[in-house]
């Protein structure tokens, strides 16, 4: 079952890039607030209760997707379980890992926090992208859902914060950062470009996707290259995100992974949306 798309009239261009004039300036007076109250980044709170959030509306949207597809009542359940379960546990896992210090740098030989970056995505995209019943999911759920997730990439700019208060290298937290809270700010608004159902709000959904993904290679480069190892190229005077401590940490072993993964579906989705308008074009 197809999801029905918003008329262009419905929702004209303009209001997509309006949607900023609330986001920019929330998003200025959170990265203050964390500024001012060193405590709030410090303790963790700001990483686990945005990924919490997304938890849920991820459990909630899967359900409501589902909802919306042909398939029976079990075969909904069972599916929202098989993603579901493998999420929390690898969420729970990140979390206590990160916590007891797993990560960093001397805690190890082996490069844990690479694998934990790479390894779910390694994993997860190719399940993810070749099930039929995900397909079904996609193809029922609105395009805007997994776009307008993203608006926790906001958060992002606890690493500027981190630099202004000199506790992460600008060579890191400069590209990371900025990139991470520019995917967030313009979430939104790509959502509701894509939203209409035209084919240039589909063109600034990818677009975005990609520029999502882009942040990404730039900001794990920069991490592996100012990291104490072999591949380290650059010795920044502060530790880099590499050292692995808690929270700051939890963003490279779980945020990154978990949003490559809403990237790839994203453009999934859209792809399928592009070719379906083809054929009924025909």
């Amino acid at each position: 079952m197809a999801a029905a798309v918003v008329s262009a009239g419905i929702v004209p261009p303009g209001p997509a890039w309006r949607s900023l004039l609330w986001i920019v300036p929330l998003t200025l007076l959170w990265t203050l607030l964390t500024y001012w109250l060193p405590i709030i980044p410090a303790s963790g709170v700001q990483t686990t209760a945005h990924q919490l959030i997304a938890h849920g509306v991820i459990a909630v949207g899967l359900w409501l997707g589902l909802e919306s597809t042909d398939l029976t009542p079990g075969q909904r359940r069972a599916t929202w379980l098989a993603v579901m379960i493998p999420y929390t546990l690898w969420f729970a896992v990140a979390w206590s890992a990160a916590i007891d210090g797993a990560f960093r740098t001397d805690a190890s030989p082996l490069p844990v926090l690479p694998v934990a970056i790479f390894l779910p995505v390694v994993i997860g995209a190719p399940l993810l992208l070749s099930s039929k019943r995900i397909g079904q999911v996609l193809d029922a759920m609105p395009s805007s859902w997994l776009a307008a997730l993203q608006l926790y990439r906001i958060f992002g700019s606890w690493a500027l914060v981190a630099w202004l208060h000199g506790s992460l290298p600008g060579a890191f937290a400069l590209p990371a950062g900025i990139g991470d809270t520019l995917t967030g700010l313009f979430a939104v608004p790509a959502a509701i470009a894509v939203a209409t159902g035209t084919a240039q709000g589909r063109r600034t959904a990818v677009i975005w996707n990609i520029f999502g993904l882009a942040d990404f290679v730039v900001a794990i480069t920069l991490g592996v290259i100012t990291t104490p190892g072999p591949l380290q190229l650059i010795v920044p005077s502060v530790s880099s995100i590499g050292a692995g401590a808690y929270p700051g940490v939890l963003t490279p072993a779980f945020v990154v992974p978990s949003s490559i993964l809403l990237h790839l579906l994203s453009l999934r989705q859209l792809r399928l949306r592009r070719r379906a308008d083809a054929r009924k074009s025909r």
